[in-house]
């Protein structure tokens, strides 16, 4: 009598690691903008340059974000966009060391010019995989996706703050996490699979968004516009208006993106509760109050708090609108992100000029208003669903 022995079945196979291979890649896009963000101040030192410098050093990284796209919308339409998410990945990589190791002014600017590009076609290319996969599935994944975005670059910035209190230098850093990232770049390139790979675009020439399309082109300029200038100028005005210290003045940002954070961890199931528009709309409201309340806050401390209602209301703009974007098409999506990144280049100095002739007071409630007009516009928007 022959006895039958069966051999039970893993319950882990490779398919199901595909899951994991946006997430992967969200992650990783994080960790390097963060990791070069949290290196800035050492990297002003090391080529001697002063804040108006600077002020161009960093306008190089959203000039190339804005010539990105013509780039971007090629790659897509000959590759589809798991190649370009991973020849655009391989790139950003080894941006990141030449910046780490420019030896001058100009070099630097070229290396930021150059970081700006490949950041924005891997940007495009991971949101164009999420959109195609929320069409495959049925749900909604990318508000969590750019959470866990928002969350490796958290984890970038502080491990870049660790490194400068250790005295190491910026090449050396990059250097150390570039092997790491590459390997998961790698891998996130194989789980993502060619039956994931989303469809390649249509080989026409890159335009701005137009019709209906618009509205969310001008979504993503006005957030990015808020979003944008909250990061660069809250820690300025904690220091100006009440004084704050060195050590208090970056809380503001850190608040806001540790509430915006959380917020994109649960706006997948939000949305499919009450709708996108529902939740861009009253989202930039409460993003509206929280910045008029940390204009109107008494001390710093309590000003924290509004930055941080601001980037609880502000979280789920970016997710949605890029969701509705994408699933209009790759190209549609690029023309979006356009618009958007274009907004990441003028909201800074916009701000800098209102600051500097009425006050960081009206600056700051200025995009208060900003976030009003958002939430118009999302009200107005038939393509958020």
């Amino acid at each position: 009598m022959h006895t039958t022995v069966s051999i039970p079945r893993s319950g882990f196979s490779f398919a199901q690691t595909r899951q994991y291979a946006l997430p992967v890649a969200f992650a990783l896009f994080g960790l390097v903008m963060g990791s070069w963000a949290g290196r800035i101040p050492a990297l002003a030192e090391g080529v001697k340059i002063s804040h108006s410098a600077l002020s161009m050093v960093l306008l190089c990284g959203g000039l190339g974000a804005l010539l990105s796209f013509p780039i971007s919308s090629f790659l897509m339409g000959r590759f589809g966009a798991r190649k370009s998410l991973f020849m655009s990945g391989l790139a950003l990589l080894a941006v990141l060391v030449a910046i780490g190791k420019a030896p001058d002014v100009a070099r630097l600017m070229m290396a930021v010019l150059l970081l700006g590009v490949t950041a924005s076609v891997y940007d495009v290319a991971i949101n164009s995989a999420a959109t195609r996969r929320e069409k495959q599935t049925g749900k909604s994944e990318m508000s969590r996706l750019h959470g866990i975005s928002c969350g490796g670059g958290l984890v970038g910035a502080t491990l870049g703050s660790l490194m400068a209190s250790m005295k190491i230098a910026p090449a050396a850093h990059f250097l150390m996490l570039v092997g790491p990232l590459a390997l998961l770049l790698c891998l996130a390139f194989v789980m993502i699979g060619p039956d994931e790979a989303v469809d390649k675009v249509e080989k026409k020439s890159f335009s701005l968004p137009r019709g209906p399309l618009a509205l969310l082109g001008v979504l993503g300029f006005l957030g990015s516009m808020t979003e944008g200038s909250i990061a660069d100028w809250s820690g300025v005005f904690l220091k100006q208006h009440f004084g704050a210290s060195d050590g208090l003045a970056p809380l503001a940002l850190s608040a806001f993106s540790v509430m915006m954070l959380l917020s994109r961890m649960v706006g997948d199931k939000l949305k499919m509760r009450f709708g996108a528009q529902r939740l861009v709309t009253l989202g930039s409201l409460v993003g509206a109050c929280g910045l008029i309340f940390a204009v109107l806050a008494p001390s710093a401390h309590v000003a924290l708090i509004g930055f941080a209602i601001a980037g609880l209301g502000l979280a789920l703009l970016f997710p949605f609108v890029f969701s509705a974007a994408g699933a209009q098409g790759p190209m549609a999506l690029a023309a979006v992100a356009s618009m958007a990144y274009s907004g990441t280049l003028m909201g800074p100095p916009v701000i800098g000029a209102v600051a500097h002739f009425v006050g960081m007071q009206v600056a700051i409630a200025y995009l208060g208003g900003l976030a009003l007009v958002i939430a118009f516009v999302a009200s107005r928007t038939k393509l958020l669903k």
